[in-house]
């Protein structure tokens, strides 16, 4: 591999110690050139690492890591931080099965102080070691959350805030301002920083400020204090109000040039002798180093395979036979209800691109709600919309509506209000590993009362099953649908409603049943289709909905069936198994039953390929177990 003259001499950050000034001036640029190089072949997430080199390289350069806690929010960002902590020369199995996880991980480096694949968390986990080491007399470590890409607009950063704010810990959070998260920064406090930012007073007087601190930094910590306070009380006048982190009790400093690297080691160092907590407001540039990037940092956040040279992102020509993602079906589904029904709005939580309300927001851009990384706020915000009337498709991420489960109980299905939720990167989503997977949906929902859990197998059923959604009114109902391409091409089918809780067979046999729900059921056909030539027949029977479940027609399969195979892309614990296991026993079923999907451990990452063949439910998978069953 080509590391470039500087970054071949960099394995651990001590390394960096030995770096002279040219020599550290010179590695941004190797270490953009490396990431672009890597991330063009192998994939990955490019735009949000390329801001943060200049940091990254200050932060290991100025603190003692691993003893000084440094933690990434959100973690996608830590490319440089990987590469600068021993794993540069495995940096090529980024995201792929076996190879190193695409965000910090605590068991993958001891560098990796607290594992973040969501975000906002960074300034909690920070604050928790920061009390732990003031417990244990440990008053030189440092801790350092970077939180960025939108982070700081999720609640749960201000709760930390809150609390770091009168701990007197020593934390040091530092703002990664780019004005982006995977889309353009959205609400107040996305506003606030910009006016900071864009203040030319308050930036003339911050100059200033910062010489003055550098000058008084000689005469011991009173005079910092001092200037700290003056720096305050001018900022106050000249922004006219009160800065809102200092009002939280936190020293405020900047906004500062992300990307000269000698200022940043010069106030980071500085920083390091101030007690209490603290915040560093950065600004950075998202797609730094490639033109295209720096232009388009939305389709750069994750660009798939690249030129590296000239950043043209490779696209397969476009093939009338193949089929749609699912997600943009879920979104032009969602603009034709709304072009018939002013009722219906759409609620996203910062994924208005990657959850394809895009459609609906360039034609209706008042009804679709983009509310930043507020999963919670999302939930209980769609609840207040359903309440006065409104018909609201909330599409979350399976892994990230996680976060909002008490919102979902309490405030929506609780008060029993119609709210949809649509959860896209249902099931094993593949290389971004177990922080993004969508493995718990089916089991978490279907025990909440008044939930209709229902999941489609192609396109067809997901646009009707939204139609059905859109038309019940009797409480919350969850539609999880996976990442990627679909299986039919012409999906603009017409639309009509499905009766909730019934099942259907889709494929007659005399054998064994086997029992799917989602996009499962095309790989049962698939492996149908290979048992056949052996001369085995098994039923294939969809059952389209987890909660209510269609009980009579389980209970027909039981009488008809002594072998029954349940397939789902979700966990074993509570899902579709423990749904037959409970009516199995509620019936004295006396056959057997054999479970395929999820077991009980987080999957590591990988092609979705390879790790439904590791959890057995791939096309082979279900084959092999049928015909062990059969020759049993």
């Amino acid at each position: 591999m080509n590391y470039g003259p500087v970054l071949s001499k960099i394995n651990l950050p001590e390394d960096l110690k030995n770096l002279s000034s040219s020599e550290l001036n010179l590695l941004p640029q190797e270490m953009r050139k490396f990431i672009i190089d890597m991330v063009s072949v192998h994939k990955g997430h490019l735009a949000s690492s390329l801001g943060v080199v200049e940091l990254s390289i200050a932060l290991h350069y100025v603190f003692n890591t691993p003893y000084d806690k440094l933690i990434w929010d959100v973690g996608h960002q830590a490319y440089p931080h990987k590469i600068l902590t021993g794993r540069k020369d495995v940096f090529h199995t980024n995201r792929e099965l076996h190879g190193i996880s695409g965000f910090p991980k605590m068991s993958e480096s001891e560098y990796d102080s607290f594992g973040v694949g969501h975000s906002s968390t960074s300034i909690s986990a920070a604050l928790g070691m920061a009390e732990a080491s003031r417990l244990r007399g440990e008053t030189d470590r440092q801790h350092i959350a970077v939180i960025g890409d939108g982070a700081m607009t999720a609640g749960m950063a201000f709760e930390a805030l809150n609390n770091a704010g009168v701990s007197n810990s020593n934390i040091l959070v530092i703002l990664n301002d780019n004005g982006i998260a995977i889309d353009p920064g959205v609400g107040a406090i996305h506003k606030y920083l910009t006016n900071i930012s864009t203040s030319k007073p308050y930036n003339r007087l911050k100059n200033d400020i910062w010489n003055m601190l550098g000058k008084l930094s000689v005469l011991g910590k009173k005079s910092q204090k001092l200037a700290s306070k003056i720096d305050s009380s001018l900022k106050s006048v000249i922004l006219k109000q009160s800065n809102l982190f200092e009002s939280m009790n936190f020293r405020y400093f900047g906004p500062v040039n992300g990307h000269n690297l000698q200022r940043l080691i010069k106030i980071l160092n500085d920083l390091k002798d101030i007690s209490g907590p603290k915040i560093l407001h950065i600004q950075t540039i998202k797609g730094k180093g490639l033109s295209t990037a720096e232009k388009d940092p939305i389709t750069f956040h994750a660009p798939g395979f690249f030129d590296s040279k000239t950043g043209e992102i490779s696209t397969k020509p476009i093939d009338e036979n193949t089929a749609p993602k699912f997600q943009d079906v879920f979104g032009k589904t969602l603009l034709e209800f709304a072009e018939k029904d002013e009722r219906i709005v759409g609620v996203t939580p910062a994924m208005p691109t990657g959850s394809s309300l895009n459609y609906m927001q360039a034609k209706f851009p008042q009804r679709v709600f983009d509310v930043g990384i507020a999963e919670q706020h999302a939930v209980t915000f769609s609840a207040g919309l359903a309440s006065a009337g409104m018909i609201p498709f909330c599409n979350i991420y399976s892994s990230f509506i996680q976060r909002a489960y008490d919102q979902v109980i309490h405030d929506v299905a609780l008060q029993n209000i119609p709210v949809v939720f649509c959860l896209d990167r249902a099931g094993l989503v593949g290389e971004d590993g177990p922080t993004h997977h969508g493995a718990f949906d089916l089991s978490f929902l279907r025990h909440i009362p008044n939930m209709v859990v229902s999941a489609p197998m192609d396109e067809w059923e997901l646009r009707h099953m939204m139609y059905t959604a859109k038309e019940y009114s009797k409480g919350p109902f969850s539609i999880r649908f996976p990442r990627g391409q679909g299986y039919i091409t012409n999906w603009e089918n017409k639309m009509e409603r499905i009766a909730i809780g019934k099942g259907r067979q889709v494929i007659k046999g005399n054998t064994i049943a086997i029992l799917g729900i989602g996009t499962v059921g095309n790989s049962i056909k698939e492996a149908i289709l290979l048992v056949n030539e052996q001369g085995v027949y098994p039923s294939f029977y969809d059952l389209r909905f987890l909660k209510p479940i269609d009980e009579h027609l389980i209970k027909n399969i039981f009488r008809k069936y002594s072998k029954i195979i349940t397939v789902e892309d979700g966990s074993l614990i509570s899902g579709l198994a423990s749904a037959l296991a409970e009516l199995y026993v509620k019936y004295n079923y006396n056959g057997e039953l054999i479970n395929l999907g999820i077991p009980d451990v987080f999957i590591e990452q990988g092609s979705p390929e390879e790790l439904q063949q590791i959890c057995h439910y791939d096309s082979q998978g279900i084959k092999e177990s049928i015909l062990a069953v059969i020759n049993k």
